[in-house]
Formats: C-alpha cells, sequence, structure tokens
C-alpha cells in the first residue's frame, strides 16, 4: 500500500475510468474520462489495467506530494510538469521517491491531462466504477473533485517494466480537428440542405459554452423539416444533438442519459479522444462515414493498444 498527499488540487483534478455502464436506464449517467486514449496510454505506462482509474487534470494540474516510491506517468495536455522543479518527461514511465513533489506550470496544448499511478486507487467502485459524476456526488473521493489535504491510498502492483510510448502513437492536439460522423438516428428530421451543410458548410468553432457534459458548437444552423424536439430517447458519448436554433451539441462523458433534442449524428470512438482537448474558438469539421467504416475503425482503435504495449517497453 502506498498513499499520495494532495497539497494544491489544481482547478479541477478528478478521478475518472473507463466509466459507469449499464446504469442510464435509471438515470445514472456513464461518466469516466473524456480522453480514452490518453487515459489508456497512461495505464499502459504504469503496467494497469487499460480500465483502471486515473486522475483527469484540466487545465491546471494538482501539486501532490508521494508518501511512498511509485511510479507514474503523465500524458494528455502539456501542463509544465516538475517532479521537485525538475521537468518530469510525458509518455514514459516515471520512478517518484517517498518524499518527492509532482507540480504543474503553464498549460501549453491541450486541456485535459491524466496522471496513473502504478496500481488501483483505493476509492470505493460504484455501481461498477470509481469514475467521479460532481453534479450526482458519485463515486471518486465523496462524488466531488480533489481538495487540499486529501490523502489517496494506492494499492501498488508489481509492475518493474519501464516504457516509453513510440513517438509514432503520441498523440497529435490540434485545435483543428475533422471529425467522423455516423448518420442518425433521427437525421431523417433534417433536410437534405441541413444534412449537407452539416459536411461542407465550412465547419464549426466550439463557444464558450462547453465542459465535461457537452460542446456548444456555433455555425451554419442545421436545417429540419418541422420540430426539434423528439420523445427522449438515450443518448451516447458522440451524439451531436440539433436544438431549436439549429447550432449543433455535442455530448459527451457526463452527459444527461436521455435528451429530447433530435440527433443528426454521433462522432464515432476513434475521434472523442480529440473533442477532450478542445476549447473556446478551436474548429472541427465533420466527415460522413457508414457505419461499416466506423466499426473497422473503431476494431482498429481497440487492438491498437495491445501493439502499443508491446513496442513501447524500454
Amino acid at each position: 500500500m502506498s498513499s499520495i498527499s494532495v497539497i494544491n488540487p489544481g482547478i479541477l483534478t478528478t478521478i475518472q475510468d473507463s466509466g459507469r455502464y449499464g446504469y442510464q436506464e435509471l438515470g445514472i449517467p456513464v461518466s469516466g474520462v473524456m480522453d480514452d486514449y490518453n487515459y489508456r496510454l497512461a495505464n499502459i505506462l504504469v503496467g494497469n489495467d487499460l480500465d483502471e482509474a486515473v486522475f483527469e487534470t484540466t487545465y491546471f494540474g494538482p501539486m501532490i506530494k508521494f508518501n511512498e516510491d511509485l511510479i507514474i506517468a503523465i500524458t494528455g495536455a502539456d501542463m509544465s510538469a516538475k517532479i521537485d522543479g525538475v521537468d518530469a518527461p510525458m509518455f514514459e514511465t516515471i520512478k517518484v521517491k517517498a518524499g518527492q513533489t509532482l507540480q504543474f506550470g503553464k498549460l501549453k496544448e491541450g486541456i485535459r491531462g491524466y496522471i496513473a499511478f502504478g496500481g488501483k486507487i483505493d476509492v470505493p467502485v460504484v455501481n461498477g466504477s470509481k469514475s467521479t459524476h460532481i453534479k450526482t456526488k458519485m463515486g471518486g473521493i465523496d462524488g466531488r473533485a480533489l481538495k487540499a489535504k486529501d490523502e489517496i491510498k494506492i494499492i501498488k502492483n508489481k509492475n518493474k517494466t519501464m516504457r516509453r510510448i513510440p513517438e509514432k502513437y503520441i498523440p497529435h492536439i490540434s485545435r483543428f480537428n475533422i471529425l467522423r460522423v455516423v448518420l442518425g438516428p433521427q437525421d431523417d428530421y433534417f433536410t437534405e440542405k441541413g444534412i449537407n451543410d452539416l459536411f461542407r458548410s465550412g465547419g464549426y468553432q466550439v463557444t464558450k459554452d462547453f465542459d465535461r457534459m457537452g460542446i456548444r458548437l456555433k455555425g451554419t444552423a442545421i436545417e429540419r423539416k418541422e420540430t426539434a424536439d423528439i420523445i427522449s430517447d438515450g443518448t451516447n458519448f458522440g451524439s451531436i444533438q440539433v436544438p431549436a436554433n439549429g447550432q449543433p451539441i455535442i455530448l459527451v462523458a457526463d452527459r444527461q442519459t436521455t435528451g429530447g433534442y433530435t440527433k443528426i449524428g454521433t462522432v464515432i470512438t476513434p475521434d472523442l479522444p480529440k473533442l477532450a482537448q478542445m476549447s473556446f474558438l478551436d474548429k472541427v469539421l465533420f466527415d460522413e462515414v457508414s457505419i461499416e467504416e466506423a466499426e473497422q475503425a473503431t476494431r482498429e482503435y481497440k487492438t491498437n493498444f495491445e501493439k502499443i504495449k508491446e513496442e513501447s517497453i524500454i
């Protein structure tokens, strides 16, 4: 058993894992990490199960002190990580000693980072997940973000393998992204012009209204045939809702379980991590793909982690 002490929690640091699945019918959101790719890279680096919980940081990371020797990994947004004042590497296994302190500085790119620890974060499993959902006060530490003076236990694993993610697998964070989309389930509610505008009107900008629940976009209004309202049905990570003003909203990790706005399409799984790193005035273009193309891309995305694990050993 090891432990870490939180000196400064950062702007928004929460405990997240792959999500709380199987409870949407009861009104319980899935939650989980925003950037699945960087999350899994972090767990690969410390020898964890790929679904183990991590710290998700936002804009400015925490300051934490290590009370015992431990291995860690930092991925995602570059927040100028330092250990005892010395630059800490990203995308590789790091050995930290008891008494050392990890802290973060200037944000260089992206907005969400991930800190994985060599072992299991010792917090309760609630409905199959350790993920924090702040609005319902569920998961993590009492359903809240980290705060100063928190002490968190880590059940250490036996991993001794040092790893570094090969350059070809390190994600490029961009303020302009092309997101592949499968139409539906309510694409028949929109005119041909509306669907054409989604893909060919020049793209959409991220507005100031974005968080772990949804990302509001601004651009050419998407024309519908009649109403924007439907009988509420289930939502997915990546669902593109179109309310009455015609401006799309992409639903993300902490989305509501159901929604009453028409959904014109869904961003495919491999492109969802791009959304996690986007902020105000960043731009997206949508690219239509078939269900078959989406399935193939998702299979490749998921099987790629085994290649990364094999090729990352130093």
